[in-house]
């Protein structure tokens, strides 16, 4: 689905604040909202750093984009969603990736108590060292 029928299909206007958004983020998966809003200056670049504040949450509000927040990071955005999958991260350049559920379904977890909730969404976040910055180490 491209981007104008995808905003449309989730209630959304289409605007060009939003649709350079949505391109931003096809071209930086995990990416803050800084990369985005550099990045959409490149197709839109009157674009106010408000304006893509605005749009991030409303395409996150609208399951169009979902944020994620390692500790200690800037939180970042990714267009991949609907399918509970988690990340890995790396300790110390903050590179992100995606990791597939471990095992089964979502929530891919199920914890030793609910405490009554219904849980249907795990989110599990993976920390190491990426292979840019492992090759770096010193011997």
């Amino acid at each position: 689905m491209d981007d104008t029928a995808a905003l449309r299909a989730h209630g959304l206007r289409v605007t060009g604040p939003r649709v350079a958004v949505l391109e931003a983020l096809h071209d930086h998966p995990h990416a803050d909202a800084d990369t985005v809003l550099r990045a959409a200056r490149t197709r839109l670049p009157a674009v106010s750093v408000q304006a893509v504040y605005d749009v991030l949450h409303a395409l996150t509000d609208a399951g169009l984009v979902r944020r994620i927040e390692p500790a200690g990071h800037p939180a970042r955005y990714e267009r991949r969603v609907g399918d509970n999958h988690h990340h890995v991260v790396c300790r110390r350049c903050g590179a992100v990736d995606d990791v597939d559920c471990a095992v089964g379904h979502a929530p891919c977890l199920v914890p030793s108590s609910t405490q009554g909730f219904v849980v249907d969404v795990a989110e599990v976040t993976y920390w190491g060292l990426c292979p840019g910055c492992r090759d770096a180490e010193p011997a």
